[in-house]
């Protein structure tokens, strides 16, 4: 299978630079734009407003009449690759790539503790639980069908690096798979983790088949700063 790879080098920006948002572009065709979303932003506005990403795409339109649009989503919490469609078409043929599976995304966690295994699937249906004090997601053998593959990379100290592939699309799926195996994502307060770190969290990578007779495109977002610490711990070096 032949696939189209972005360098990573390439789309690595300076610290002074990264508030832009056209500076954080990694891939960008005639259809599509994925960039690098930074932890702590939500990519859209809430019920009570305040900053987001999807404000800023109007940067984004690199000459086209309209700004693109969210063909996925991210935790707020979450950093890495964002995909969005340049127009709707380009929309609606992302949407039937995302719906049906067809995407696949490359995620990365430093967690706290370790797997049962090196290696494994964990496949766990969730569904969304209402509080008083607001929702999360929890294991349910009733709710929507759930899968994550995962692999460890690395490990120190009590922290474990790991790849993680989900097959599915839930809300905090990685987060709550994470936590149901032992082993919460560093940062996840909601999930057991350590309260007082940020997120550990990130859209690594994605490839998507765009194209019916062309490459598979293939994006890497760089490791982000909040992470780099705990990572290069647990064995990562950059290539």
């Amino acid at each position: 299978m032949t696939v189209k790879t972005q360098n990573e080098s390439a789309v690595r920006v300076n610290d002074a630079a990264r508030d832009d948002i056209a500076a954080r572009v990694l891939y960008r065709d005639g259809l599509m734009l994925v960039i690098d979303k930074p932890a702590g932003v939500p990519v859209h506005a809430g019920p009570g407003g305040g900053p987001n990403l999807e404000a800023r795409f109007d940067a984004l339109r690199f000459g086209l009449r309209r700004a693109p649009a969210l063909a996925h989503r991210l935790d707020r919490d979450t950093s890495g690759c964002l995909v969005l469609g340049r127009h709707p078409k380009a929309l609606r043929r992302l949407g039937r790539l995302f719906s049906e599976g067809r995407v696949e995304k490359t995620y990365w966690a430093v967690v706290q503790g370790a797997p049962p295994a090196a290696s494994g699937r964990i496949d766990l249906p969730l569904r969304k639980e209402t509080r008083k004090t607001g929702w999360r997601m929890v294991t349910d053998p009733a709710g929507q069908a759930a899968v994550t593959d995962y692999r460890v990379r690395g490990s120190s100290n009590g922290l474990t690096w790991l790849e993680l592939m989900p097959r599915t699309g839930r809300t905090h799926q990685i987060r709550v798979h994470c936590a149901a195996l032992g082993c919460p994502v560093l940062g996840d307060a909601t999930y057991g983790g350590d309260s007082t770190r940020p997120l550990h969290l990130h859209a690594r990578a994605i490839a998507i088949p765009l194209y019916a007779n062309r490459p598979i495109v293939m994006v890497t977002a760089p490791v982000p700063a909040h992470m780099r610490a705990a990572l290069e711990a647990c064995g990562f070096t950059e290539m």
